[in-house]
């Protein structure tokens, strides 16, 4: 089993030190940083719920108090980040767990994880439902021996139901990830106009997060959300302690129903560590017909203020491309990321790239069902 809560911050500085010394020794493997990502990683970036990292020192003031002291790479290294106030760092690039979950074997998720901490990736991203299960359980396995090189979220799905069946489900997370505790606890997925309601009712699955830290059983907590900025905010209103929140990032969604101009700011002004999503936009369409470059949309991701992101990899063709954008990342100015805005502002207008926002294409089974909507097997609206 892990090592408890309480000596998580001393295996951290250990496991920067050792980090560092095996990246010198061994170099870096991947692909050339010019390389654009292939069709396959589009696929693999439809399903994962992709993260955006924070913004470097050369930005605005105003727009990074989050991201005002990241450890600066060496060169060809990940870049690290703060996590919010937490005193956490993580890095850049994160490992998503849903689409792990797809790799073509658990050997090959195993091998997927263990490169991605080799070459410096160290949030590692889960959620109770993900792909029945199994992503929890690869990455348990993949962790063994290795717990405390990773900064391991899960997310809980209760979807309007109690504290009970959160608590429930955390014990569950922790028993397939072979672990005691989760550095990061988030409500996975408020997308339904009354979930803050059901979440913050009495006997909600805010009183689980409590009582999970209570227990030593999560250190940190936090939410996500792919569907309207307005939900976020009204998440915020409730002036919960939350270290982190999920969002959707691109360069799209500053041309409509914009987290990162409702949102993000009022992240940053509270000093709640932003974890971005949907970076190639949910689907990748916006990539296979043309309009932009998935190095573009990965890089103008990791340009913003936000801790990490969190990639969607089946594969490790997929790791060692998007390892090559992350490295040593010279970020967008804001003149750079302002005229990708602007080209991407009428394609963005009307929602065709952002369908995650107006349909419930990409909401999980687990809440469709609790909120009395068919599964995507039986639906394509």
């Amino acid at each position: 089993m892990a090592s408890k809560r309480d000596e998580s911050s001393k295996q951290n500085s250990a496991w920067e030190l050792n980090r560092r010394q095996l990246l010198r020794s061994i170099g870096f493997i991947g692909a050339g940083a010019g390389a654009v990502l292939a069709e396959h990683i589009l696929q693999s970036n439809d399903q994962a719920e992709a993260a955006e990292a924070s913004g470097p020192a050369t930005e605005t003031p105003a727009e990074t108090p989050l991201a005002q002291a990241p450890t600066r790479p060496a060169s060809g290294e990940i870049p690290r980040r703060p996590l919010g106030k937490t005193g956490v760092q993580v890095s850049a690039l994160g490992l998503g767990g849903a689409t792990l979950g797809q790799a073509k074997s658990k050997e090959e998720a195993i091998r997927i994880t263990h490169e991605a901490i080799d070459n410096g990736i160290t949030f590692m991203d889960n959620a109770w439902e993900y792909n029945n299960h199994r992503s929890e359980e690869w990455m348990g396995d993949a962790l063994q021996g290795r717990r405390d090189q990773a900064f391991l979220m899960t997310k809980v799905c209760t979807h309007g139901r109690d504290r009970r069946v959160a608590m429930q489900q955390l014990e569950e997370s922790l028993r397939r990830l072979k672990t005691d505790y989760v550095d990061l606890w988030q409500i996975h997925e408020v997308v339904y106009y009354n979930d803050p309601e059901m979440i913050f009712r009495p006997n909600g699955a805010i009183e689980a997060l409590e009582q999970a830290k209570k227990e030593g059983k999560v250190r940190f907590v936090g939410f996500t959300g792919h569907k309207d900025p307005a939900l976020h905010l009204k998440m915020l209103a409730y002036d919960y302690p939350f270290d982190t929140v999920q969002l959707p990032l691109n360069c799209f969604d500053a041309s409509f129903m914009s987290f990162e101009k409702q949102v993000l700011p009022e992240l940053s002004k509270r000093q709640i560590a932003a974890i971005g999503m949907k970076s190639l936009s949910g689907n990748g369409a916006a990539v296979k017909q043309g309009v932009v470059t998935a190095q573009e949309a990965l890089r103008y991701a990791l340009s913003l203020p936000v801790a990490t992101v969190v990639s969607g990899i089946d594969s490790l063709e997929v790791l060692r491309q998007n390892l090559a954008i992350a490295r040593g990342l010279q970020p967008m100015t804001q003149t750079e990321k302002q005229a990708l805005r602007d080209r991407c502002a009428r394609y963005a207008s009307d929602g065709r790239f952002e369908l995650f926002k107006t349909s419930k294409q990409f909401d999980a089974d687990e809440g469709r069902l609790q909120h009395g909507f068919p599964p995507q097997s039986q639906t394509q609206t």
